[in-house]
C-alpha cells in the first residue's frame, strides 16, 4: 500500500492546502492513505479523518503533528491530542510514547526546514530518508545513509504544502489491513520502503514565500496590537 506519511493542511501556518482538495489529490495519485501532519496541531489531521469518513471515502487518514522539539521537527503519527513544543527531543518523544505515537524523524539534515541533525540515540521508529521538497539531494542521501548505519526504518512523504504535490514522495507499506493500527504496526516493524520523487522546484518556492509572507502578516498585526 502506498502512503504519503508527511501532508500539510491550512491548519499549518505555512500552507494553504484545503481539507477536500488534500483527499481529492491523494485519491488521484493512486495513494491508499496519508498522514496529516501540522506543525504544533493534530486538528488537521483530526479534521480530515473526520471528513474522509463523511464524504465515505476509502482513503486511510492517520492524524499525526509534525512537533517542534528544542532541535527541530519531529513527526509523530497517531496520536489524538497535542504535544508541548519546544521540549527537549527526548521528551517530545517521550510524551510521544506516552500517547501511543509512532515517531519519525523528518528530513533531519535539511537546515532550512528545522532538521535535527543526528538521530543516533534517539528512541524512533523510522527516518524520512526522502522527502520531496528538498531541492538538493544530499540532504536526502544524508538522511538514508544515517537510517542505514543505524539500521533503522526509511520512510517517504511529500512534506506537501500544495494539495496537488500530496503523493510526490511516499511510503510503500506492507501491512495486514488497510486500517490505521494495521499501518502504524507495519511502520513499527520497519516494513517499509521510500518511495517516490522530488516536488517541482516552483512549487517548493512559491511555498516558502506564501510561509513568509503570513509571518510577515502575523508580525505586523502581533505589533499593531501591542502599539493599542
Amino acid at each position: 500500500m502506498r502512503f504519503d506519511l508527511h501532508v500539510h493542511s491550512c491548519y499549518s501556518k505555512d500552507s494553504n492546502a484545503d481539507i477536500d482538495s488534500i483527499l481529492a489529490y491523494a485519491e488521484k495519485n493512486g495513494l491508499d492513505g496519508i498522514a496529516v501532519c501540522d506543525h504544533d496541531t493534530i486538528e488537521g489531521g483530526i479534521a480530515c479523518a473526520r471528513r474522509a469518513e463523511e464524504l465515505g471515502i476509502e482513503l486511510v487518514v492517520i492524524p499525526g503533528i509534525e512537533v517542534m522539539s528544542s532541535k527541530g521537527h519531529i513527526l509523530v503519527l497517531g496520536i489524538k491530542q497535542d504535544i508541548e513544543p519546544y521540549q527537549s527531543p527526548e521528551e517530545t518523544i517521550k510524551r510521544a510514547r506516552q500517547l501511543g505515537g509512532v515517531v519519525i524523524i523528518p528530513h533531519p539534515f535539511k537546515v532550512t526546514s528545522h532538521g535535527i541533525g543526528s538521530v543516533e540515540g534517539l528512541d524512533i521508529d523510522a527516518v524520512e530518508a526522502l522527502n520531496s521538497r528538498c531541492l538538493s539531494d544530499s540532504t536526502n542521501k544524508k538522511a538514508k545513509k544515517a537510517a542505514e548505519l543505524l539500521n533503522l526504518p526509511q520512510v517517504g512523504g511529500s512534506d506537501a504544502h500544495n494539495p496537488r504535490m500530496v503523493g510526490q514522495a511516499y511510503t510503500e507499506i506492507e501491512a495486514s489491513e488497510k486500517t490505521v493500527d494495521s499501518v502504524l504496526s507495519a511502520i513499527r516493524e520497519g516494513k517499509v520502503c521510500a518511495k517516490g520523487k522530488k516536488t517541482p522546484a516552483p512549487f517548493v518556492i512559491k511555498q516558502i514565500f506564501y510561509g513568509l509572507g503570513r509571518k510577515i502578516k502575523s508580525f505586523l498585526t502581533l505589533n499593531k496590537c501591542i502599539r493599542k
